[in-house]
């Protein structure tokens, strides 16, 4: 029982600091994106779409090329560059919503298997005395 309060307290804690964090980037998604255009990036679901944006315009930038693929001396590699970095923190982020969530879930789950193998004992010490 400890272990699952102990996953779910992390898990909600560390959604919790990854949502403000984000929050207070004060970064919105962009107007072209396919999803959740113009609103706030503080949920994994947000961070996704505005990386694949900034997937796309560096990609459309580099004429399809990656920062690895651009010359040394093209005008759009230091862009593109940080457009690499922007997107690869956005998906960091949402990995840690993941592993979040997975805490959570996965307290929640032990919290079940405790209840259920309480119940379980209590089920035979009954049976013993009787």
């Amino acid at each position: 029982m400890v272990a699952a309060g102990i996953l779910i307290v992390a898990g909600v804690t560390t959604y919790t600091v990854v949502s403000t964090t984000l929050a207070n980037q004060h970064i919105t998604v962009s107007d072209d994106a396919e999803h959740f255009a113009g609103q706030k990036v503080n949920q994994p679901w947000e961070a996704y779409a505005q990386a694949n944006v900034i997937a796309k315009h560096a990609s459309d930038m580099a004429g399809g090329k990656t920062y690895a693929e651009l010359p040394r001396d093209d005008p759009n590699r230091n862009s593109v560059m940080n457009a690499s970095f922007l997107q690869a923190s956005l998906f960091t982020s949402v990995v840690a919503f993941g592993v979040a969530a997975l805490a959570v879930g996965l307290g929640v789950v032990f919290f079940l298997i405790a209840m259920a193998l309480n119940r379980l004992s209590r089920r035979d010490v009954v049976a013993a005395a009787t």
